[in-house]
């Protein structure tokens, strides 16, 4: 067998190896999805969307939870997405490229593996307690916004590489300032990559507990939020109680299954809303 040939069935094999793999792993995500839709189903519906908990959280509905989830989520990415997104700037357009970068980036990358609940116990110490922020939902939003920021970071970074340095060096020839070639070619061009920085910050953000655990949740309320110091209901903290500490476990698995499908749905629905936006900024380059 001659060479070529033997390099085509390695090809050959290859794709199979990686058809095989998606596959794989598209069955097992329709098989996640169907067993929480067939559970969660059938306790969704108008009133179980928009009504408060009822009797010890075994019957009404999950707003409060829904509505926590939102803000948490919104409230990271406001915090961290702008700061991501200046500390990318600096160490890709501003910063002398040496030995302290190359530090700083590892430091980045690091803090990106970092357990979430060792987040939780730094935004307890730091907004809680020091900052006197209390159990709220700008203790919680700003301890998630430093958990994904490492992410948004290093996605933020190198979509900031990828643009050609002719396009720079084309505006700066023209007259344009260092900051109007960053502010009005460079990231317009590399827009479509720092969104997916913030939709992989999303998915990560929105299904935490540990983090919120500590700094913004609570297990039971009949309020809603009426400012950024008040705790809230969220979905992953909500779905954690129900299945571990409630005194009425077929209610409450029941409504947990309901939450978890309800908390799959909004995390898809903002993902796909990120997507949208990346893949317009995408149809508008012109390399």
């Amino acid at each position: 067998m001659d060479n070529r040939k033997w390099r085509e069935i390695k090809q050959q094999m290859g794709f199979l190896a990686l058809r095989t793999s998606a596959l794989i792993i598209f069955i097992i995500l329709g098989i996640l999805l169907y067993f929480l839709f067939v559970r969660g189903i059938k306790v969704i519906n108008w009133g179980f969307l928009t009504k408060m908990p009822e009797n010890g959280m075994t019957s009404g509905g999950i707003f409060p939870a829904i509505l926590g989830t939102f803000y948490l989520t919104m409230g990271a990415i406001l915090f961290a997405l702008p700061l991501g997104i200046m500390a990318a700037i600096y160490m890709t357009e501003y910063a002398v490229q040496g030995k302290v970068i190359r530090l700083i980036r590892i430091g980045i990358s690091n803090l990106a593996s970092v357990p979430s609940i060792v987040f939780g116990l730094f935004g307890l110490a730091l907004f809680v307690n020091y900052c006197k922020f209390g159990v709220s939902i700008l203790s919680g939003s700003l301890t998630l916004g430093i958990m994904i920021l490492p992410v948004i970071i290093r996605a933020s970074e190198e979509a900031l590489l990828l643009v050609p340095n002719g396009f720079r060096e084309a505006s700066l020839a023209l007259g344009a300032t260092k900051w109007q070639t960053i502010y009005k070619i460079v990231l317009p061009n590399a827009i479509g990559g720092i969104i997916t920085g913030a939709i992989l910050g999303v998915g990560r953000v929105a299904g935490e507990t540990a983090p919120i655990l500590f700094t913004a949740a609570t297990f039971y309320t009949m309020k809603l939020p009426n400012s950024v110091f008040s705790e809230v209901m969220a979905l992953p903290y909500h779905i954690y109680a129900l299945m571990t500490e409630g005194s009425h476990p077929k209610e409450q698995k029941a409504i947990a299954y309901g939450a978890s499908l309800v908390l799959i749905v909004l995390v898809l629905g903002i993902n796909m809303i990120a997507i949208v936006i990346r893949n317009y900024y995408r149809r508008k380059k012109k390399w």
